[in-house]
């Protein structure tokens, strides 16, 4: 217990800069000029670096809070003023705290101890005048890092990290009856062959993300669907996310064949980089970038006729992020 102990205050001590500082060599004369210390400059430099964290951190807070209205504007401002008041800080040191001298003289042989030692002494002496060394090598750190921290929080984007139950959470249920974009109910009997239909869960949301459906009638003869998803396609009618599984675009086409003995079969397009889907062997993808099926709703048919869903979607919605595949929607 007293060893760790001992290992803590070590290193409490080591942080904090008191431990010896190596003997300081005496040498015969400067190469540098003495200058004036200025702890006000020093003082400004720790308010830049200082604010250039604040802003840092301002920067991934508005990336991570989606509510933030004018999110674009305030993300570049942030960012913007970050670089600015580092750039700022630099221009202190440079002309307020860094010894400055020309010197005319003829470049030295490299590899040669002297030159090198004078070379060392030269950046020794430069910094001189700052008597908070450690306070803002500190401060420059947290810039750094909070800086650092801003330049990588983009690659987020590459998949959720903040808030990813909109992923997994849909509104439908066993039961819940089709509307259209009008709040009427689908029945079986409006749906027809070779025309597509959008629908949604009658009384939830309609933004949420796993709201809107696709629906297309084929003929149950055409019907190729993965295992264990007999019955969900009652007359042969398919219902699907239509969110797509690339980058999460609508998927807004229907591509119907005019020859179909020389023509693809029908598929659902997505209008952004046009991945197709294949509707009657589970939306299997065709063509496209997209990395897997859309998921699909599994359907029955009311006492009235309406269309109603039989269950939760068989996937989660939307882009196929990190981990999104292997998980079911709640």
């Amino acid at each position: 217990m007293r060893a760790l102990w001992r290992y803590l205050v070590a290193a409490v001590v080591l942080l904090l800069g008191r431990g010896r500082r190596p003997p300081r060599v005496e040498r015969a004369e400067r190469i540098v000029p003495a200058g004036e210390p200025s702890p006000r400059a020093e003082l400004l430099v720790l308010a830049l670096f200082g604010a250039t964290a604040a802003c840092a951190v301002a920067f991934v807070v508005v990336y991570a809070v989606e509510s933030i209205p004018h999110q674009t504007q305030f993300l570049g401002l942030s960012l913007g003023l970050a670089f600015a008041f580092l750039a700022a800080a630099l221009i202190v040191i440079a002309s307020r705290l860094v010894v400055t001298e020309e010197l005319e003289e003829d470049y030295p042989v490299p590899a040669h101890p002297a030159e090198q030692e004078a070379l060392g002494q030269l950046v020794e002496e430069s910094g001189d005048r700052m008597t908070r060394k450690r306070l803002l090598l500190v401060g420059g750190g947290a810039a750094g890092a909070a800086l650092g921290a801003a330049l990588v929080t983009p690659a987020l984007s590459l998949g959720p990290a903040f808030e990813i139950a909109p992923f997994f959470r849909t509104p439908w249920r066993r039961g819940v009856r089709l509307v259209d974009e009008d709040g009427r109910p689908l029945h079986a009997h409006d749906v027809l062959e070779e025309t597509f239909y959008t629908a949604y869960p009658e009384g939830a949301d309609r933004e949420q993300l796993g709201a809107p459906i696709v629906v297309v009638r084929l003929r149950p003869a055409e019907l190729h669907l993965p295992a264990g998803r007999d019955g969900w396609a009652p007359h042969g009618i398919v219902a699907y996310s239509k969110i797509c599984t690339h980058a999460g675009c609508a998927v807004a086409l229907y591509r119907k064949p005019t020859f179909p003995t020389v023509e693809p079969r029908p598929a659902l397009v997505c209008p952004c980089h046009y991945s197709t889907f294949d509707p009657a062997r589970g939306a299997k993808v065709l063509f496209g970038p997209a990395g897997r099926p859309l998921p699909q709703l599994p359907l029955f048919v009311g006492p009235s006729g309406e269309l109603r869903a039989a269950g939760n979607l068989s996937g989660p919605v939307g882009p196929a992020w990190w981990g999104v595949r292997n998980r079911r929607p709640s």
